[in-house]
């Protein structure tokens, strides 16, 4: 076993006569009646002063007295040195103590001192011991003092089983838990607990609802503790049917419920996504705690449901680190970045440092943003505050760069890096995909197992993405078959929705159809739309029909597929059909999906709808907007209609589309931003095929670099010409 440093003081011994029975009596008394430390070490001195530092049980009540008093464990550790015989049962009291301090090793420095002296291990030591151990997560000693336990045969008494447990348990080590476990011949209620609770911790859910059954069955009443631990279970293993069942066994068994129980109701109903029962709870509450109003705040969140969670965060009066980064995360993962970034300063203010998790969500909401300035800022933020080398920061950091246009700075994030994982790679050849560079992403696939780092399945999405979008088919046959042949990785719903757009978009639709029918999986929605998509592209009436068709069959409220099915069918003049599709999409309240843009000047993110007049500029930027129509029309452009579903005629379609939200960012770019200077765009949205042509144009007739970000991917605009060769 390691040895740990020991910390010593030298006390000088005064050849003083033999102590009076007036100060032995008196300085027990002083002892307990000291209140801070100083008070303390001057009773010490009149000890030394008086000759009774060899009177080891008075040494032993200083000690123990200065526990309580003293800040650091430096001046007790001290005092035990100076004892000169150590006894059994003074070593354990001492053993008790440390196990609860904050720093619990330092039992383990009592434990080298009694091993190396003589000093008897009673069944008394190892509970306290190992304790210590567990809180310390010191596996090495733990299992050696298992040894010596068995050696003194102690192992078999149920105290010292039940924290040997509790020690494996800790230490993450739950099978050598469950060993010790098997081999009780009688568990009470705590040694159930801490199993139960080891498998929990180590993410065995199923493991733990069986032993909680065991339990139940073995006549063991569950109390508040394991009941509160196996709720809290359901709700991190989205076990809703369980938990019901849990609740039922509390109701049924008339079993009090404290605000413990109450409080793991209430996060396993709002972790598992049932808010109306978890809402009932939570107002059932008198004291509204932070820690459910946190599991509150995450559920809704979770489910998108973020003005219910604000409204709880707003009504916490004191909030945690671990509240403020549930409302921020929600934000970020409900497409609300802008609202994301403005409570990260809000925190900033209350005072509150942010952790990894809260910068995470930061940079998750600055990636959805695509705001490239404020992408520099929080990278800034993030080095100032000393997480620069935290790797899935850096990670996270690459994938913000590349979402916000540029592959520059995420590819800087990652040569810095002195550490990569199969996340880092993974995340350096999606940016390059998203961007159409297939060249590099195939490049750095090749540099990543070079380095021997084994690409998972999210690494081969990312290559066969590039491929699909760079019209690469044979490579990406290549790599999807060794996806399964060499590093044995079973084909998900993506990998087959990636062949078929791979197929699809180089207009090989029997292949993509091919692939459909002879995936082992049932195909999904994403992987039908990408064949219909590749259908309306490519003109094939009949297949895209029927792709449609089937899309609608597993999401009939899906409005792409109507939009599509109508466009087929007016093509083909079925206006029976179409008005049929109409009159469903009508009834229904389907609509297709808004087009939204979102362009970054000066540090502050402008928002645009189709025909949007709300900013504050609109007349300026619709005059604009005329101009630069006037300017692409006579190198070429004229609107493509094609792709709008209402019923209005020609030249009210062709005025319609020119509103298109990422043409009036991009005339409010024109006005705004300096001359040269590259215009970013975030659309919500994949581009329509006259936006396209529009942005290409705009980048010849204006001489800018322009850069939109679509649903999919990026387009990067210059010299009339796009990255994505018009393979989109």
């Amino acid at each position: 076993m390691s040895t740990l440093p020991c910390t010593t003081l030298s006390l000088p011994h005064h050849p003083n006569p033999k102590p009076s029975p007036t100060i032995l009596t008196t300085t027990p008394t002083t002892l307990s009646s000291s209140t801070n430390l100083k008070h303390l070490k001057q009773v010490h001195a009149q000890i030394l002063k008086s000759n009774l530092d060899r009177s080891d049980s008075l040494l032993f009540k200083l000690l123990l007295s200065s526990f309580t008093l003293s800040p650091t464990l430096h001046y007790p550790l001290s005092l035990f040195t100076q004892i000169s015989k150590p006894q059994t049962h003074l070593c354990n009291k001492l053993l008790r103590e440390l196990s609860r301090c904050r720093e619990p090793e330092k039992a383990l420095v009592v434990y080298e001192r009694m091993r190396r002296e003589g000093v008897a291990l009673d069944r008394f030591s190892f509970p306290p011991l190992l304790k210590a151990v567990s809180r310390a997560s010191a596996l090495a000693e733990g299992i050696e003092i298992h040894g010596l336990a068995s050696k003194l045969g102690f192992d078999s008494d149920p105290f010292v089983q039940t924290v040997l447990v509790r020690m494996y348990a800790a230490c993450g080590r739950v099978m050598d838990a469950r060993l010790v476990f098997d081999k009780m011949p009688s568990r009470d209620v705590v040694a159930w607990s801490i199993m139960i609770d080891g498998y929990c911790k180590s993410g065995h859910y199923d493991i733990a609802f069986h032993l909680f059954e065991e339990m139940k069955n073995s006549d063991v009443k569950p109390d508040e503790m394991i009941l509160s631990t196996i709720l809290s279970a359901c709700g991190r293993a989205g076990k809703l049917t369980y938990g019901k069942a849990i609740h039922d066994f509390i109701e049924e068994n008339e079993i009090v419920v404290d605000s413990h129980i109450l409080s793991a109701l209430i996060a396993m109903y709002a972790g598992s996504g049932s808010m109306d029962l978890a809402q009932r709870l939570f107002d059932k509450t008198s004291e509204k705690n932070f820690v459910v109003a946190t599991a509150m705040v995450s559920g809704y969140s979770k489910l998108g449901r973020v003005e219910d969670a604000r409204l709880i965060f707003d009504q916490i009066v004191q909030k945690d680190l671990v509240c403020w980064s549930a409302m921020i995360s929600g934000y970020a993962e409900s497409d609300r970045p802008q609202a994301a970034l403005r409570l990260f300063s809000e925190m900033e203010v209350s005072g509150l440092r942010p952790d990894q998790v809260t910068m995470l969500s930061v940079i998750s909401a600055c990636a959805h943003l695509g705001a490239l300035d404020q992408a520099k800022w929080v990278h800034l933020y993030v080095d100032k505050s000393g997480f620069g080398g935290v790797l899935s920061v850096n990670n996270a950091l690459i994938d913000m760069y590349a979402k916000c246009g540029s592959l520059e700075r995420a590819r800087g994030v990652f040569e810095k890096m002195s550490r990569r994982n199969v996340i880092t790679w993974t995340t350096m050849i999606s940016a390059f995909a998203m961007h159409g560079d297939a060249s590099n992403a195939l490049n750095f696939f090749n540099q990543m197992k070079l380095a021997n780092v084994e690409p998972n399945g999210v690494t081969f999405v990312g290559v066969l993405y590039a491929c699909s979008h760079a019209g690469l088919v044979e490579e990406g046959r290549q790599i999807f078959a060794s996806m399964v042949n060499e590093y044995n990785i079973t084909p998900k719903h993506e990998h087959y929705g990636c062949m078929v757009d791979l197929y699809g978009r180089a207009n090989l639709l029997r292949e993509a159809l091919e692939v459909i029918e002879t995936m082992p999986l049932a195909p999904n929605v994403v992987i039908w739309g990408s064949l219909m998509a590749a259908c309306q592209i490519h003109g094939e009436i009949e297949l895209g029909e029927f792709a449609a068709k089937q899309v609608l069959e597993l999401e009939p409220d899906h409005d792409g597929a109507l939009v599509v099915l109508s466009n087929i069918y007016a093509k083909e003049r079925r206006w029976e059909e179409v008005g049929m599709v109409r009159k469903l999409m009508k009834n229904n309240g389907i609509s297709k999906q808004r087009g939204c843009s979102r362009i970054e000047l000066k540090n502050e993110v402008h928002e645009f709808l189709m025909a949007d007049r709300s900013h504050k500029q609109a007349d300026q930027i619709y005059e604009k907007l005329d101009e630069v129509v006037r300017e692409v029309k006579q190198v070429g452009y004229t609107p493509n209609t094609c792709s709008i579903l209402v019923d209005l005629e020609e030249e009210e379609k062709k005025e319609a589309i020119l509103w298109h939200s990422e043409k009036l960012a991009l005339s409010f770019g024109l006005i705004s931003a300096k001359n040269g200077s590259c215009i970013r765009i975030v659309k919500n949205l994949r581009i329509c095929e006259d936006c396209h042509t529009f942005m290409k144009l705009a980048s010849k007739v204006y001489e800018r670099e322009i850069i939109v970000r679509d649903r999919t991917r990026f387009h990067h605009y210059k010299h009339g010409y796009c990255s994505c060769k018009d393979y989109w």
